[in-house]
């Protein structure tokens, strides 16, 4: 049980810089036409045509172009280890 939990520990924090590229997120920028970019595209509409400083679409693009921070991996961690716990 032990090593399911962390195959998944690990497969999280391994997958979550590959998923923010394959809806978008990426190191040059948003991708146009891509998940990314629509979620951009509705923030920047509800906020009067900015993204706010600290919403989900600036730190998942901040993830996307910076990697992700050691505190999130930790936290990534955590969630995949819980979701192995179940397992």
């Amino acid at each position: 049980m032990l090593r399911i939990g962390a195959i998944i520990t690990v497969a999280t924090i391994a997958a979550a810089p590959v998923i923010l590229g394959a809806v978008g997120f990426t190191s040059a920028g948003i991708a146009g036409g891509s998940i990314a970019a629509s979620m951009m595209s509705s923030a920047a509409i509800a906020n009067g045509g900015g993204v706010a400083a600290g919403s989900l679409v600036a730190v998942l693009q901040s993830a996307g172009a910076a990697g992700i921070p050691v505190a999130a991996k930790l936290g990534l961690g955590a969630a995949g280890a819980c979701i192995g716990a179940l397992f």
